[in-house]
């Protein structure tokens, strides 16, 4: 039942890695135990495998894996947009997730590309840390990104206030990067006219939409390298709560896109209690997650793939309070387990086919 569907993953795997037939058949196994299990817990999905092999020697096999195989680049980002058919300019959202195995910190840093349907996984790292990330390695994150997708594939880049800094916010503006990233209400900029003020002074009271001009220069006690003015706009959320945004597009419009900054968050849950359980693994080694992550990436991939084969150009149905029954990713999540076990075929063609350009999602 198995075996052709773990085909058709090597197929798919080998043009973009140099694994050896056993190495990329435990990559498919994994892929497709992830779905089947709900689960990235190797102990757990050693019993996935096929054959007659015992569960202790194919967690053996999963162990060695991580191990020893190292995948080195972001093999899998152009993987999953080529088969999701993504043609860009798209969204990007920018955030961190991060728990604790035993006493040990797990932090990934992470970029997101967020579609009208899809919410998927492209470049992270992970940092071998606690707490917060630096401009250094969001900066270095971005670079990897750029060498991949260049610049104008960025329709917005969105991030929450944690994301600020002037020399962040420098390099964003010297490589034509179009974002809109919170702030904390107490920042102070400079206006034009020399004023250092706070932003909530200078938009405490935001009917709608407002908007003003101010330079980066000590944004976060850094100076921005660039110097050039960005664009502040704030509204009032629920609870009273201003959000302020800094941005260098249109203020009404990265409002606008910011509200979809939350599809990471969605996404974060999609990978973790909504769907394949990240938080069960016990790798911590930064290398066999990076690993891990990547297979995580084709799963979610897979999963909307499958929903888009399932739902066609539809919608999925909405309750009388307005929001859809199930999510994209959980409609083709729970389609796809079904297929693997009942349908092979049809898992077969979520994951084989490749949109045309005039089917592509912008």
């Amino acid at each position: 039942m198995q075996h052709s569907i773990c085909n058709a993953l090597m197929e798919t795997l080998s043009s973009q890695l140099d694994l050896s037939r056993s190495r990329l058949q435990t990559l498919a196994l994994l892929i497709i135990g992830m779905v089947n299990a709900r689960t990235v817990n190797l102990s757990h999905l050693a019993s996935q495998f096929p054959g007659e092999a015992q569960v202790a020697s194919s967690y053996r096999r999963l162990q060695r894996f991580f191990q020893h195989v190292r995948l080195d680049g972001d093999w899998s980002a152009p993987l999953v947009v080529k088969h999701l058919g993504l043609y860009g300019p798209w969204l990007v959202c920018l955030d961190r997730t991060n728990w604790k195995i035993g006493s040990r910190d797990v932090n990934i840093l992470m970029l997101a590309v967020v579609t009208r349907r899809f919410r998927i996984p492209l470049i992270w790292t992970v940092l071998d840390k606690a707490g917060s990330s630096s401009a250094v390695e969001r900066i270095a994150l971005m670079q990897r990104y750029l060498k991949l997708f260049d610049a104008a594939s960025i329709r917005m880049l969105l991030a929450d206030r944690e994301f600020i800094g002037g020399r962040w916010i420098g390099f964003l503006l010297e490589n034509n990067i179009t974002f809109a990233i919170r702030l904390k209400e107490n920042l102070s900029v400079a206006r034009d006219d020399g004023r250092t003020l706070s932003l909530q002074t200078l938009l405490r009271k935001p009917a709608g939409a407002r908007a003003l001009k101010a330079r980066a220069g000590r944004l976060c006690s850094m100076e921005a390298e660039s110097g050039k003015p960005l664009r502040f706009a704030a509204k009032r959320i629920k609870g009273g709560e201003l959000l302020i945004i800094a941005t260098t597009a249109e203020p009404g419009a990265a409002l606008n896109a910011y509200k979809k900054r939350w599809a990471i968050e969605c996404l974060f849950g999609d990978a973790k209690t909504r769907g394949l359980n990240l938080e069960d693994t016990r790798l911590v080694i930064p290398a066999k997650l990076d690993t891990l992550l990547a297979l995580v990436a084709l799963a979610v991939a897979w999963a909307g793939k499958t929903a888009s084969v399932l739902v066609g150009r539809g919608e999925i149905s909405r309750k009388t309070h307005g929001y859809r029954a199930k999510s994209w990713f959980r409609t083709g999540f729970d389609q796809l387990r079904k297929w693997v076990l009942y349908e092979p075929p049809r898992a077969i063609q979520a994951w084989s086919k490749i949109p045309p350009e005039n089917e592509r999602v912008v």
